[in-house]
């Protein structure tokens, strides 16, 4: 030994091939976190896209659609109320084919719990008697507020359900899929879909946000 330090390099550490491939990863790494800060900046919900798992939205929103997903606080209308446009409140205000909003929430203010995506219905004040203002076919066998779940309503909030009346005949305060939904358990309203691309997140991340239940 001669005492002089060696240090041998790699062939390939300059190899052109192999930086660019590490470049382009890194470049395709970061447009997809410019695209995500862009549309959770727009939509100041994360995620700002969900996929849906079931069928309860059909035909307006089908199982493994993306959809875009907004705070409900983000370009609220004169007819909303806490940010949300309700059915039996919409004049001329559609989305998804139908009258009102779509709301993202978590059922029973459970976060551990998917997040459901159907239609507010309508609100509701605490303790009120909203029977009446219901729509028969979605009270199930209820004759009267006695009979039906969560009326008197516990809480303010809201009443909802899903599109599909094959499998959602109900209210889903009536089915038991959720309480009357507080302003606090809305994640934000769907915005936008993108039929099937949904199926990738749902097939790729099973841990990922898949919304609706049916």
């Amino acid at each position: 030994m001669d005492g002089t330090d060696s240090h041998p390099v790699s062939a390939d550490t300059d190899d052109p091939e192999r930086i660019a491939y590490v470049l382009d990863i890194l470049s395709s790494v970061g447009s997809v976190l410019l695209v995500g800060a862009l549309l959770f900046a727009i939509s100041g919900v994360w995620p700002p896209l969900v996929a849906v798992e079931s069928s309860s939205m059909d035909p307006n929103i089908q199982q493994s659609d993306m959809v875009f997903v907004m705070s409900e606080q983000r370009f609220a209308g004169e007819q909303a109320t806490n940010g949300v446009v309700t059915a039996q409140q919409a004049e001329g205000y559609t989305r998804f084919s139908g009258s009102g909003d779509v709301i993202v929430y978590e059922p029973n203010g459970n976060e551990r719990r998917t997040p459901v995506i159907h239609r507010a219905r309508l609100w509701v004040e605490a303790d009120e008697n909203w029977y009446d203002r219901a729509d028969e076919d979605a009270v199930g066998t209820a004759d009267n507020c006695r009979e039906l779940r969560n009326c008197p309503a516990p809480h303010a909030g809201f009443i909802t359900k899903g599109d599909n009346e094959r499998t959602n005949g109900a209210y889903d305060q009536v089915s038991g899929i959720s309480g009357v939904v507080r302003p606090e358990w809305v994640v934000g309203t769907a915005e936008m879909r993108i039929p099937l691309l949904g199926e990738i997140r749902l097939r790729w991340n099973q841990a990922g946000r898949a919304v609706a239940l049916t």
